[in-house]
């Protein structure tokens, strides 16, 4: 029964219902992803972030887990300017260092792809991101990680050309389509919308599909594109 409900609650969790993937997870579930899914409702919501941190507290800090999640969620409050704290930026750029030595490689992959993002969007050094973008890009292309190429081709894209970067756009939307990851996708057709131009009528049809699904899921940062 344990391990079918930490199926389910993964389903869940792709599907953005975290409140009910916890709820399934229980108590007695899996405290990893436990801890997933409470940073992720946080990151997506703008909600509940002392469960988030709570459950990541709960966990062994020697974890690549706990390293990548204590990182993220000093991330996320300097990004969002929320309650940011002094050490956040300090404590992010250790915890995803942490966690770029002490997973596998492609653990690696996705540690090495935040620090990135820690990078590109608090100290705007693209320089520094784009080597950290190429490093993951290049472990999730030999492991066939489609999830994780999301992510780098989505924030890879900004860097480039615009042609280039619609179509890396274009991409990251298909890739997330097909997992199913709902919470994503809907966010890469807020970005690819916002990419186009304003008369395009491509641009309209994302605007009008993505709309009702970031209400529903609640996501606190994705603003609507007029």
């Amino acid at each position: 029964m344990l391990a079918d409900d930490t199926y389910v609650a993964r389903r869940l969790f792709l599907l953005g219902e975290w409140d009910a993937a916890l709820a399934v997870l229980g108590p007695d579930g899996d405290p990893e992803l436990r801890a997933e899914i409470a940073v992720d409702r946080w990151f997506f919501r703008i909600e509940d972030h002392d469960e988030a941190e709570k459950a990541v507290a709960a966990l062994d800090p020697s974890l690549w887990t706990a390293q990548l999640l204590t990182a993220r969620l000093a991330y996320s409050r300097l990004m969002f300017q929320r309650d940011p704290r002094p050490d956040d930026r300090a404590v992010a750029e250790a915890s995803y260092r942490a966690a770029a030595t002490s997973g596998d490689e492609l653990q690696r992959g996705w540690a090495v792809y935040h620090w990135g993002v820690l990078l590109d969007n608090i100290d705007e050094d693209s320089a520094g991101a784009v080597a950290r973008y190429e490093e993951a890009f290049e472990i999730a292309t030999k492991y066939g990680d489609d999830f994780l190429e999301s992510y780098i081709i989505r924030h890879l894209a900004h860097l480039k050309a615009p042609a280039e970067g619609t179509a890396m756009l274009r991409r990251s939307l298909h890739l997330r389509a097909a997992l199913g990851a709902r919470p994503q996708t809907i966010a890469a057709q807020a970005v690819l919308a916002d990419d186009l131009p304003e008369h395009d009528p491509e641009r309209a049809e994302l605007i009008r599909t993505y709309r009702p699904g970031a209400e529903e899921l609640r996501i606190g940062w994705l603003k609507p594109t007029g």
